[in-house]
């Protein structure tokens, strides 16, 4: 009974080492919502010995390879005494150093990590895990198989050209589907979908409507099901909530909140026509783009030199819109994978459903073991299938693998000739009738060249393949100079042009002027990319294997690549921060607030409260994920006090709290900032490489009403389904 009286204790507070607990905590928060990088320095003799040691271990190519565009020197062109390392401070790194230094200074220790990874009081962090992970990889791996895309594509041709029929298409798809298979997927594959789409689209002025719309119902949708979201999963398992029961009481408030919110956003929020058009127009796809068949974005550099484009289009650039929509008007579609995923999938979420229904507790048989066995299934699935295939996909990225090489080559040859044209341009502007005349560089000769005569043979075999001389600088030799470093360059030039002569001097009798130099092209490529590569390393060994498994298991390496592993690090030591804070007596300071604010305001005050307080914490305690950890720690110890005092909390209460939390921290996702949630994050950087920029204020300000409309209607239909749909007493686990 002592041990229990202790749980809910505040005397600790006054030690030092809870002081510094608490204040750990809210500087690690800060820190998650405000990542940066700190500086330190090191000398470079260290530097270099490091660099040295390691190159001589063959783990990395030696240092002069390494830095040969490195900013070393100041602006005097001295070398500077020390090395700049940025060390990153973010959500894995944070949590992780604030858990080391508790521990050095005696805060915490075995007991504090023991039940921060474990597990303690029904919740256990490294099940919880282990069952979102490889939950995770079934999902990514539906979603790797091009189905999202590919209905969203359907969806995309029913909406037709109307917008409004469209966006209300596209809302009901990312909902329905994100209450089935979480809001991860729905973010890796629809936040790309609509970044194109809108982009196609010549009369979508902004697309803030259609990107906010779907980040919201993503995550409205996730907490139907525990398995949707890893909060839930914490939830679930902090109050032994049946997984069928948690979804019977949550699915009402959220489906309502879906209804209502859609008109509001509609007329209300994004009532623009700049944002949502009656008439959407969008750009045809040809007749030959149509038949050609879609591409596995799985596979590297499938798309060839397309890619490379798109990467460097603008958002405006005509082209860059081409293979926009290129990409979701003909979408890829593993059928076998698709299916087979959907199979596997459903099966898994059925089974996990109906043994945590019943069993008698939610502890007795950890939910993971059903879904290890449905990944392993799925991985299997997926290797067995790359590996039939592995042939096609080798072709597929050697074709455009060699396609960008020589679309670099070109890009290299024509930027050296404009450089030369326009600098020799300067020298000379005598001529009126607009020839540009051209000194050669060769210092003997004296001859002049006409510029434009140069344009026309600069690309054929017979000018590319012109014997060496000692001034000039041949354009095929300019390419080679733009993929090899110039100290290798020099120590290889009469190899690199003797053999690039030889095979021109023995093939121009037979040859056209255009083969020659795609084979002179390449093979000067093949030499360049030798030279460039130096002796194997540990780490150029690593990358080969890595595009190995690029080019023989694509879905395996795509589905790894997207998984959460940095959730895993950071979720443990956020568990520890709160095991942390339990044990310090802060919780029970917390649990004791809570309970003056509820006896005050009744079950209305803790539905609103606890709704409105896990909004606000996702923003500012580590994510949705440690708002959920710290809450249920404060709600246990709010149960503990009213058991102690012989005055036990009621069901209609008690209950309330725990599921308006439900809704606060899944809607809290869509809030103030990126990081209230990692699906935040993750969704910023993937419209990043969209070229779609959101920045912090346009985020907040954006999803204020759609927050405060959502978290209205799902407290009021909660508290209506307390006191109406259900009678006092009648929450069942």
């Amino acid at each position: 009974m002592s041990n229990t009286a202790n749980d809910v204790d505040t005397g600790n507070i006054r030690d030092w080492r809870s002081i510094v607990t608490l204040i750990v905590f809210v500087g690690t928060n800060i820190i998650v919502l405000f990542p940066f990088h700190i500086p330190f320095f090191i000398p470079r003799s260290v530097s270099n010995a490091i660099l040295d040691t390691l190159s001589a271990l063959r783990i990395i190519s030696p240092r002069k390879e390494r830095s040969q565009h490195d900013s070393k020197t100041d602006q005097n062109g001295q070398v500077k005494p020390f090395v700049r390392l940025n060390f990153p401070m973010n959500f894995v790194t944070a949590p992780l150093i604030a858990d080391l230094f508790l521990l050095a200074i005696l805060a915490i220790g075995r007991k504090e990590v023991h039940d921060g990874t474990i597990g303690t009081a029904s919740i256990h962090p490294i099940d919880i895990m282990a069952f979102f992970i490889t939950l995770a990889y079934i999902a990514i791996s539906i979603d790797a198989s091009g189905l999202i895309r590919y209905l969203a594509f359907k969806v995309l041709q029913k909406g037709g050209a109307v917008g409004h029929r469209l966006f209300f298409y596209l809302y009901l798809f990312f909902f329905g589907l994100g209450s089935f298979i979480g809001n991860d997927p729905i973010i890796l594959s629809g936040t790309a979908f609509l970044a194109y789409m809108t982009r196609v689209s010549s009369n979508i002025v902004h697309p803030r409507a259609w990107i906010h719309t779907q980040f919201a119902v993503a995550n409205i949708a996730s907490a139907i099901l525990v398995s949707s979201n890893p909060t839930n999963l914490v939830l679930a398992g902090a109050f032994n909530i049946k997984f069928v029961n948690y979804t019977a009481n949550m699915i009402v408030p959220v489906i309502v909140t879906a209804i209502v919110l859609f008109p509001l956003l509609l007329y209300i929020v994004f009532a623009d026509e700049s944002l949502i058009p009656f008439s959407i127009k969008m750009h045809e796809l040809s007749e030959e783009a149509k038949a050609r068949k879609p591409v596995n974005p799985n596979i590297p550099h499938a798309r060839g030199n397309a890619e490379q484009q798109e990467k460097e289009m603008n958002a405006n650039d005509e082209e860059g819109k081409l293979l926009s929509l290129e990409e979701i008007m003909n979408p890829f579609l593993d059928k076998g994978g698709a299916a087979f995923g959907a199979v596997v999938m459903t099966a898994t979420l059925v089974t996990v459903l109906a043994l945590n229904a019943s069993s008698p507790s939610t502890g007795e048989h950890p939910v993971f073991y059903v879904t290890l066995p449905g990944a392993f299934v799925m991985f299997c699935w997926d290797v067995t299938f790359g590996w039939v295939h592995r042939h096609e996909t080798r072709d597929i990225a050697q074709k455009g693998r060699e396609e960008i090489e020589h679309a670099r080559a070109e890009r290299a040859l024509k930027e050296e000739e404009e450089k030369r044209v326009a600098g020799q341009g300067e020298k000379d502007t005598a001529y009126e009738s607009g020839l540009i005349q051209t000194h050669s560089q060769s210092g003997a000769s004296g001859e002049y060249q006409n510029p434009n005569k140069a344009d026309e043979t600069t690309p054929t075999g017979d000018q590319a393949s012109s014997g060496p001389s000692m001034g000039s600088n041949p354009p095929l030799e300019s390419s080679v100079a733009m993929l090899v470093p110039r100290s290798e360059q020099v120590q290889n030039c009469t190899l690199v042009n003797g053999e690039i002569t030889k095979l021109d001097e023995k093939q121009s009798s037979t040859k056209g002027s255009g083969e020659m130099d795609e084979e002179k092209r390449t093979f000067s490529e093949q030499i360049a990319l030798q030279q460039q590569r130096g002796r194997p390393t540990l780490v150029s060994l690593i990358g080969d294997a890595y595009s190995w498994s690029q080019e023989t298991f694509p879905t395996v390496i795509a589905v790894l690549a997207h998984l959460p592993f940095a959730l895993v690090p950071f979720a443990f030591s956020m568990f520890v921060l709160v095991q942390a804070l339990v044990t310090k007596g802060w919780v029970q300071v917390f649990a004791y607030g809570w309970d003056h604010w509820v006896n005050k305001t009744g079950t209305i005050g803790s539905i609103g409260g606890m709704g409105f307080i896990s909004v606000i914490l996702c923003n500012f305690a580590g994510t949705n994920i440690g708002t959920t950890i710290l809450l249920s720690r404060v709600i246990q110890s709010w149960q503990l006090i009213h058991k102690l005092n012989g005055f036990p909390i009621s069901d209609r209460t008690f209950w309330g709290a725990v599921y308006g939390m439900a809704l606060g921290v899944n809607y809290g996702a869509f809030s103030t900032a990126f990081s209230a949630s990692l699906a935040g994050l993750l969704w910023r950087d993937i419209l990043a490489r969209k070229h779609i920029r959101v920045r912090r204020l346009d985020f907040a300000s954006v999803n204020l009403p759609i927050i405060a409309i959502a978290m209205a209607v799902g407290c009021a239909v909660l508290v209506g389904e307390v006191y109406i749909v259900r009678g006092e007493d009648a929450y069942d686990r």
